[in-house]
């Protein structure tokens, strides 16, 4: 039986949505964050980098979002791409685009938007820009198809869905103004059952919201230093 471990936050969240649209059995365990489950020793065993998601397949383990999104469609055989070189490659690309960029920037993005302390103007426009930057790109990219691969709806739209759910938080109330095609295709994912169903699983678990002193030091340990 997968066991899958998450936070309803947007890494977990493209796995929760290709585990419901793969329609596989799975117990979901939370793990909250900002209490600092993520550095429990039984945890840590799975995924020794201290963050959701995670995941056991029997004796298999696996961390971070990407490494799972495509362990599962492969060994499912479903939503992928075309199994032609051309469709490889710009599949791979896009893939490691959305784990090394979209990623990366936005939670950056977020972080010195939103929690971290002042002086952090520059942190807040090079991270802003960056975030922009890279969903413009994927815009463009879905302004040439109905998804990311074209025609063919994949596990690499499920992974622009887990943080395309976030972007005004990330850019701004009115980001979508300039960002119609990806809102196309964030609006016809939620409205798929998986989707759905993914959310309704997020929402049966009570998860800590405070971002007060005690999650802020379980968040981000790296203020220590600062003391």
């Amino acid at each position: 039986m997968i066991k899958f471990y998450f936070h309803p936050s947007p890494n977990p969240a493209k796995v929760a949505l290709l585990l419901e649209e793969l329609g596989v059995a799975y117990d979901a365990v939370p793990v909250d964050t900002r209490k600092g489950e993520q550095f429990t020793p039984e945890f840590l065993a799975i995924n020794p980098n201290g963050k959701t998601p995670a995941m056991t397949d029997g004796d298999a383990k696996l961390f971070d979002s990407t490494a799972i999104l495509m362990y599962l469609a492969n060994k499912e055989g479903k939503f992928l791409p075309d199994n032609t070189l051309e469709a490889q490659a710009q599949y791979l690309s896009w893939m490691m685009f959305v784990a090394s960029g979209i990623g990366p920037y936005s939670g950056q993005s977020v972080h010195f938007k939103h929690f971290a302390p002042e002086p952090k103007d520059y942190a807040v426009n090079r991270y802003g820009y960056e975030a922009e930057r890279h969903w413009g790109l994927i815009d463009q990219r879905l302004s040439e198809g109905a998804y990311m691969m074209g025609d063919t709806y994949t596990v690499l739209d499920m992974a622009v869905w887990g943080w395309a759910r976030a972007v005004p938080f990330i850019l701004g109330a009115d980001a979508w103004e300039n960002l119609p095609n990806l809102k196309r295709l964030l609006d016809e994912i939620n409205a798929r059952p998986a989707a759905k169903a993914a959310e309704a699983m997020f929402a049966s678990h009570t998860f800590k919201k405070e971002m007060d002193d005690d999650a802020k030091a379980m968040m981000f340990p790296q203020n220590k230093r600062l003391a």
